[in-house]
This record gives C-alpha cells, structure tokens and sequence, in this order.
C-alpha cells in the first residue's frame, strides 16, 4: 500500500506537488493521470526517495522507501526504461541487479522468460528497440517480486501484442494481492487496464476514485434512442427539466429520463425501439474535461489557414 500524506515539493517558488493526500491499495489496478507539468513524476520519485519532500510525508508498506532493508523486494519501479548500462547484456543488466539485492540467479530467467526477452537476452541493452527497452525495464521491477509496483508509462513503445501482454500481467498481479501504481497518457488503455483513478493538475489533487465513478460523472446521463417513430417519441418527452436533441432522422439524445422510463414510455405509446442505451463518456473525454483549466502548455489551432500538401 501506498500512503502519500499533505506531500508537497516546491522548487524555489515552483509547487510541483501541492498537498497531495492518497491512497494506493493492494488488489486493484490505480491509474494515475494528468497532464503534462501535473506533478505526476514528482510525486512517483518521492514515492521512491528520488526526491524529498517539501512537506508531508509518502509512505510505502507502511515505511519511507528508504527505510526498507529490502527495498527492492517492497517496490519495483519503471521511471525511465533507458536507465540500463548500455554495453551490458540484458542478461548481465539483470544478473547485476540481482546480485546486488540477494535475488537469486535462478530468478533472472525467469523474468527474461515473463517478459519475453529469451531471444535477445544475451545482447547488448544499447541496440535494444524503445518496446524490448521498455520489456527489459519491467523486467527490472518485476525482478525481487515485490509487494508494490510503480510504472511510469509502462506501455510506450510496445506493440498491440506486447500492450495487451502488460495489461493481462498487471491484471494478474492485482488479483494477487499486490499494489500497482500505473501513470499513462494513452486513456484507451488505462481504461481497460485501471479499476480506480487518481488524478491531479497543476500539483493539486482533482479526483481519488473508481474508474466507473468517474465516466459516469463526465457522462451528463443522456440516453441514446433510436427509432423508425424517433418524432413521434421526441413529442412524448415534455418536462421542464427534459432536452432532446435529434442529431440524425431515426435518433435521439435524451437527457433528464432513465432508459427505463423511456422505454416505458415508448411502450405504452405502442413504439419500436431500435435502440435503447446510456451514452458513457470515455475516459479521454472525462480526463478532459476535469483538467482542461490544469493544462501547463495549450496549443491553439489557428483558424483561417489551410495546410496545403506537396503535390
């Protein structure tokens, strides 16, 4: 378990953290999102003792990282896959962390074999591709098999096969009992991969909570209908606190009634549905919107101008 308590980093006059209060648990995939400059590195490297906190406190397993005798054994972390002595075999890399740490050799095989590194295990880190870079980093953290892991875009650089191989190890972990603790920009994974979210901006925490939760709250509860008599069902919704849009002829988007009174409704008037069915948000859609005002660096497109191809 992971307990971050009032933990803030300021540099100079910089907040990089602001007052961050979480908890991460055993048992459950947590996402950690924000944008760019939201605090999330910060935070993952005090979690690690890579940097001190200003104020507050972080705490993994009940302890600092740092005061762990075995620290290796409580976290393993994925903050940077490049960080590997390049002439080194991954093999060697692996071997060299494990002897350090009083893992047994035994245990390097069978992490190349985990993350499916057998073919190249003997080859210098230096040439490896950022998808066999990013499979020897996880191998790293994977390495003393530990209560807790830490990742830090964990997905970039592999391919479809090699995303839905972390996403089902991350799974199995967590259905294990352990602690995994998963920072990414690509929302289509995470929300596959995610049970609960943390999200900040700007340093602040913005929403400690399950993934569910927070869809449903970015989806405004508009109910999608579709029907042969879509302007005859659209007549029957009145009601001061009742919108319907009709974005195509046989469609409606219905907000302030259930599904079930819809089609309630739509029974009793003797009409087909073709189509009966909340309208979720997607995660990217509810990230957003909760952190649009918390985005360090906007880009604008400009309007007026056209790119022109090169013919």
């Amino acid at each position: 378990m992971i307990e971050a308590k009032n933990l803030t980093k300021k540099y100079g006059d910089k907040v990089a953290v602001n007052d961050l209060t979480f908890t991460v648990r055993p048992g459950i995939i947590t996402g950690f999102l924000g944008p760019n400059g939201a605090g999330k590195s910060t935070t993952m490297r005090m979690i690690l003792g890579l940097d001190a906190p200003t104020g507050g406190t972080v705490t993994v397993g009940g302890k600092p990282y740092n005061r762990h005798a075995k620290p290796l054994q409580v976290v393993g972390a994925l903050l940077e896959a490049r960080a590997v002595h390049t002439s080194r075999s991954a093999y060697n890399h692996l071997l060299a962390l494990a002897a350090t740490h009083g893992i047994a050799k035994s245990r390097v095989a069978e992490v190349i074999e985990m993350v499916g590194l057998q073919d190249v295990a003997r080859k210098r880190a230096g040439g490896f591709s950022l998808g066999m870079g990013q499979r020897l980093g996880i191998a790293s953290a994977l390495l003393a098999d530990p209560e807790t892991l830490i990742l830090d875009e964990p997905v970039n650089g592999l391919d479809p096969e090699g995303v839905r191989w972390i996403r089902d190890l991350l799974k199995s972990l967590a259905a294990d009992g352990h602690t995994v603790f998963v920072s990414s920009h690509l929302m289509s994974e995470m929300a596959l991969m995610a049970e609960h979210v943390i999200v900040v901006g700007r340093g602040r925490l913005m929403a400690d909570m399950p993934m569910s939760e927070l869809i449903a709250q970015a989806s405004n509860n508009v109910v999608v209908v579709r029907s042969p008599q879509a302007a005859a069902l659209a007549d029957a919704f009145v009601g001061a606190d009742i919108t319907v849009s009709r974005p195509e002829h046989d469609t409606l988007e219905v907000t302030g009634l259930t599904s079930a009174q819809i089609g309630d409704q739509a029974r009793d008037l003797n009409i087909s549905l073709h189509e009966l069915a909340a309208k979720k948000a997607s995660l990217e859609e509810a990230f957003m919107d909760m952190t649009r005002d918390e985005v360090e660096y906007q880009a604008h497109t400009p309007t007026g101008h056209h790119i022109r191809s090169a013919s």
